[in-house]
């Protein structure tokens, strides 16, 4: 191989190397998925998981149905959510915000919590089938927030943790699957 050759690969990778890590990084920080550890948004509608799953201990399920059958646990529509409020709180400023959507049939443009990064899935239906695991595994002592936040960084780690553990811890079932393609594309 001669100098220009030699040359041409050196600026090659001198060109292309830092770009491609910069993209790499914009990837990573553009999609931030699960690491947003702390993410606490202001919702349109202000919304207390401590009142309705922790002081009257409503099932997760009641209002996130979709989580038993399906890869995401799905946000109840506001009708929902009158089943009980047209007879309780009724005059509550926010509980009209939600009478006012479910008369104008307009959906609640609610702030997304958790997010996994674009290039994984995650499947509520297979975690949730059977009762092993709790909503509070991933989403933390939801039943105590006033205001939903992301508990946990719900890194690929985070999975990967649990996964180990539980294989470990239940003996009778099959493990949890480690393998790539289970939650990537």
């Amino acid at each position: 191989m001669d100098t220009t050759d030699q040359l041409y690969r050196l600026v090659r990778l001198v060109v292309w190397l830092p770009l491609i890590l910069l993209v790499t990084a914009g990837c990573e920080i553009g999609d931030l998925g699960g690491t947003q550890r702390g993410y606490e948004p202001v919702q349109p509608i202000a919304y207390s998981h401590k009142v309705h799953a922790g002081d009257y201990k409503m099932a997760c399920l009641y209002c996130h149905y979709a989580a038993e059958r399906g890869r995401h646990a799905g946000v109840p529509a506001a009708s929902l959510c009158m089943n009980c409020h047209t007879q309780v709180k009724k005059d509550s400023p926010e509980v009209q915000k939600l009478a006012a959507a479910v008369e104008s049939d307009t959906p609640i443009q609610w702030v997304r919590v958790h997010r996994f990064p674009a290039h994984s899935h995650f499947n509520h239906a297979r975690h949730v089938a059977g009762g092993e695991l709790k909503c509070q595994t991933c989403h933390g002592p939801i039943e105590t927030m006033d205001r939903v936040r992301q508990e946990h960084d719900m890194t690929m780690g985070f999975c990967l943790d649990c996964h180990r553990q539980t294989a470990q811890r239940v003996a009778t079932a099959p493990a949890p699957s480690t393998d790539c393609t289970a939650c990537h594309y």
